[in-house]
C-alpha cells in the first residue's frame, strides 16, 4: 500500500525534488529560474508530498493587470502546474488549485489567470477559456526606413528607455500587465531572451518604439510592439524586409486589434487572415465572473507572452 498523500506549502527542503518534479514536466524549459525571482515562491508554492517527496506542485505570483473599466486588478498568475507521470490522474492538481485559490482570495487578488495547452485540466476548477485575435500572412513587400529613422538590434539593458514606451502604449488596454522594475530586469528578459530579437526604432537618434520577433524556418513572429504609428511602420518594414531576405513564407502578427497596429499592419503584412490563440484561462476569486468577460473581451485586450507566468 503507497504511502497517503500531504497537501501544503513548499519549504526549502522540498527543493530537490520540486526541481526533479518540474524537470520531469517541462523538459525543455528551467522553470525554477523566474519562480526563483519571487520572494514569496515558498509560502505561494502548494505541493502534494507523498514518501516525503513532492509529487505535484501549483504555483502563483501576484500580478496587476489593466481591467475594461480601465482600473488596475490584483490578479493570481498560476505557473509551474506540474505532476509526476505516475501520480497523475489522481485529483492533485485540482485539490493544490483548491488551496491557492484560497489563498490568492486572502491575499486580495480579484480573479486567476493561467496559460495552457490543456485547459481541460482546469475546467473542473472552475477556470474558463478566452480567445485572443490577431493575424497571420506573408510578409509585406521590403522597404526602408524614412530619412532620419533608423532601426537597429538592441538589448534588455535598453529598458529604462523602452519601459516608458511600453507602459505609454498600454496605459488602457484591458488584459495587459503593469510591469514594474522587476519584470523589466528578470522576466520580460527570460521569455525574450535568445534566439527572440529586439528592434529598437529611433528618430533623429531617440528611441521610439520597440518589436521583439523570433525566427525560424520560413517563418516569422512578431510577439510584442510599442510605439506610434510611424514607429511601428518602420519596425514593421524592417521585419518584411529581412524577411524577404530569409525566404520566410508566413509571418504570425502575434499583436492585438489596436488602431496604432491596423495602421501600420500593411508594412508587415499582406492578405492578413485571422488567427486564434486559445491557451488564456480565467477564474473569479473576488470578482465576479461579468467583470472578467468584459475585460477578455474589450477591444484591444491583450496579454503579452513577455508577461506570462
Amino acid at each position: 500500500m503507497s504511502a497517503p498523500v500531504g497537501y501544503r506549502t513548499a519549504t526549502p527542503e522540498d527543493l530537490p525534488s520540486l526541481r526533479s518534479t518540474w524537470a520531469e514536466a517541462f523538459p525543455a524549459t528551467d522553470v525554477t529560474t523566474l519562480w526563483a525571482t519571487d520572494p514569496g515562491r515558498f509560502a505561494r508554492t502548494f505541493v502534494a508530498v507523498r514518501d516525503g517527496r513532492v509529487v505535484a506542485a501549483v504555483h502563483y505570483l501576484p500580478r496587476r493587470l489593466r481591467a475594461a473599466d480601465g482600473t488596475v486588478d490584483r490578479v493570481g498568475g498560476v505557473a509551474n502546474v506540474a505532476t509526476r507521470s505516475a501520480e497523475r490522474g489522481q485529483g492533485h492538481v485540482r485539490r493544490l488549485l483548491e488551496q491557492a485559490l484560497a489563498a490568492m482570495d486572502v491575499d486580495g487578488c480579484a480573479w486567476a489567470l493561467l496559460f495552457t495547452g490543456t485547459p481541460a485540466v482546469y475546467l473542473g476548477s472552475g477556470f474558463r477559456t478566452f480567445r485572443l485575435g490577431y493575424p497571420s500572412g506573408r510578409p509585406a513587400p521590403p522597404t526602408v526606413p524614412p530619412p532620419g529613422w533608423t532601426v537597429r538590434p538592441g538589448s534588455w539593458a535598453d529598458w529604462p528607455d523602452l519601459a516608458p514606451l511600453h507602459r505609454a502604449f498600454n496605459a488602457h488596454r484591458p488584459l495587459s500587465t503593469v510591469r514594474d522594475d522587476h519584470d523589466w530586469r528578470h522576466r520580460v528578459p527570460a521569455w525574450y531572451a535568445p534566439p527572440a530579437e529586439l528592434l529598437v526604432a529611433h528618430r533623429h537618434g531617440e528611441p521610439v518604439g520597440y518589436l521583439v520577433r523570433e525566427r525560424s524556418a520560413g517563418l516569422v513572429r512578431v510577439v510584442e510592439v510599442a510605439g506610434g504609428v510611424d514607429a511601428l511602420r518602420a519596425l514593421f518594414g524592417t521585419v518584411a524586409t529581412t524577411a524577404h531576405a530569409d525566404r520566410t513564407v508566413r509571418c504570425v502578427a502575434r499583436l492585438p486589434a489596436d488602431p496604432v497596429v491596423g495602421a501600420a499592419l500593411p508594412w508587415l503584412l499582406r492578405d492578413p487572415v485571422p488567427e486564434v490563440d486559445e491557451t488564456g484561462m480565467v477564474r473569479p476569486v473576488r470578482a465576479d465572473a461579468d467583470r472578467l468577460a468584459a475585460t477578455t473581451g474589450a477591444p484591444g485586450a491583450f496579454h503579452w507572452p513577455g508577461d506570462y507566468l
